[in-house]
């Protein structure tokens, strides 16, 4: 059996469309010394690649992060064959708020050296001593406590889109820039009371450790995460403290937890709060662009974008080999707001759109 998937693109989603029956998309992360990654990966692929099981899977030797879509009428035996694994056993579920089924069209498994890289020295603190876990109703409690500090641990260009009232956004571009960031912003304030909060814990899980490994007292994290908050929100019919979006690492791109729309184009400026990637390969950036200006930009970030694109795909190629082709995704970046058009004048204009 073949350890990989063999079929294009195009193909593979092609087969997800003309499927009739309906996928889950579910979440998990589990923290656990697995001693050969390499050996899982190969077990887990064969598992759920006869299960129709797709998304992104992350393995190494301190534990397993998972994004995936599982069939509904396998979800059973896939719950009862990850458990029967010793490393997995009973590892808690998070079910997507906002699903179409559509998440992930192929089966993927990496070997990582890191589940979610720190950019820190293996054993440079302990991933297990984390925080106190608060599930989404306690969580749902504390927020707006003027004594209590709310830091988002995700990147700029997920909090953007959606997040806690009056959290703290740490305004970094990764993981890795978030921690030290946290670590110096609150230095002189470890006795406050601090709530974590990311996507689905994991994040919350590292940065927890790692704040109490530097001092801080009272360290609490969202247990489930913003996902699991968002169905708490929707079970019980409370009104959300979390507004907008929340971005997901899937082909979704996000998952609406309220009807707020707090970001906007960054083309023009407008309400908007849908990401894309640039339609340019030789770009691809992610940023966020409303329909008006994706019909105007052919779905392209920048005229230079656009008109590259356009271009016949053997003219493409050979351009991307020279310096004309390369690093046109420094124009910004993830994430990251241009200026808007209205804010500049007509020669800054006539620059911007032509970057």
């Amino acid at each position: 059996m073949e350890l990989y998937n063999k079929y294009g693109k195009d193909e593979l989603i092609e087969q997800l469309n003309q499927e009739e029956f309906k996928r889950i998309t579910i979440s998990f992360y589990r923290y656990v010394m697995i001693d050969e990654p390499s050996e899982m990966r190969d077990i887990l692929y064969k598992e759920w690649n006869s299960l129709n099981v797709f998304g992104r899977i992350y393995i190494a030797r301190e534990g397993i992060n998972a994004q995936i879509s599982v069939p509904e009428h396998h979800l059973e035996q896939f719950q009862q064959e990850l458990y029967a694994h010793k490393e997995f056993r009973d590892v808690p579920f998070k079910i997507a708020v906002d699903d179409d089924g559509k998440s992930f069209y192929k089966l993927t498994i990496k070997i990582r050296k890191k589940i979610v890289a720190d950019g820190l020295p293996d054993n440079e603190y302990d991933v297990t001593n984390v925080g106190k876990h608060l599930h989404a109703a306690e969580f749902h409690q504390y927020v707006g406590d003027e004594n209590t500090v709310v830091i988002d641990m995700r990147n700029h260009y997920e909090y953007e889109i959606g997040h806690f009232k009056g959290a703290v956004n740490l305004d970094v571009d990764t993981f890795r820039d978030a921690l030290p960031k946290a670590i110096e912003q609150y230095k002189d304030q470890k006795d406050k009371k601090f709530l974590l909060y990311c996507t689905g814990g994991i994040r919350c899980e590292k940065a927890s450790a790692y704040m109490k490994h530097h001092g801080f007292e009272d360290v609490n994290q969202l247990l489930g995460g913003i996902i699991d908050y968002g169905n708490m929100v929707k079970q019980e019919g409370v009104e959300s403290k979390y507004i907008g979006k929340n971005f997901v690492f899937d082909d979704r791109l996000g998952e609406r937890i309220t009807e707020d729309v707090i970001s906007e184009c960054h083309q023009c400026g407008k309400a908007c709060d849908v990401h894309v990637n640039c339609e340019n390969d030789a770009c691809h950036i992610l940023f966020i662009q409303c329909e008006k200006c994706k019909e105007k930009y052919a779905g392209c970030c920048s005229v230079e974008c656009q008109e590259f694109n356009a271009l016949p795909i053997e003219q493409q190629r050979k351009l991307r080999k020279g310096k004309e082709g390369k690093g046109m995704h420094k124009a910004y970046k993830k994430g990251r707001i241009r200026p808007k058009l209205q804010e500049l004048n007509d020669d800054e204009k006539h620059s911007f759109e032509n970057k």
